[in-house]
């Protein structure tokens, strides 16, 4: 049922508890993870002297979270794909699902409610729930 499942993340905390449900649903399915990071097009707004040194740190850190990912995926004896991207975060994470043909994606939200939400609109979980194309996967991470 679930041969590719992509686990999008950003380096924090509440990525390993989505991770250990990703991982346990790659070990039943004989399934491969994908981690994927994706750096915020919002660097573009950075001043111009300062704009490559913005993407050399967002890019590090971006390997940084998607090594985790995998450092934990081999531990599990799990098969994982890495990749990060430049983009959108939500459509850059439906694009690649598309293009790896992945089965399942699974991610994290905080379970904001009441004004706290309010003032979270247009979360990348809520967006991903409301344009995949394919089932995905939330884990109630909590407040970090």
């Amino acid at each position: 049922m679930y041969d590719a499942i992509l686990v999008p993340t950003d380096g924090s905390e509440g990525v390993d508890r989505t991770l250990e449900h990703a991982l346990e649903m790659a070990r039943n399915h004989d399934a491969t993870v994908h981690a994927l990071y994706v750096i915020d097009r919002r660097f573009e707004l950075a001043a111009d002297e300062d704009r490559d040194d913005l993407i050399e740190r967002l890019r590090d850190r971006g390997e940084t979270a998607v090594a985790a990912v995998a450092d934990a995926a081999a531990d599990a004896g799990v098969d994982v794909v890495t990749d990060v991207r430049e983009g959108i975060p939500y459509k850059a994470i439906l694009q690649y699902a598309d293009e790896a043909g992945v089965d399942v994606i699974t991610m994290g939200t905080h379970g904001r409610t009441g004004r706290d939400r309010l003032a979270h609109l247009g979360s990348v979980t809520e967006r991903i729930v409301e344009n995949a194309t394919v089932p995905v996967f939330v884990v109630n991470i909590g407040e970090e």
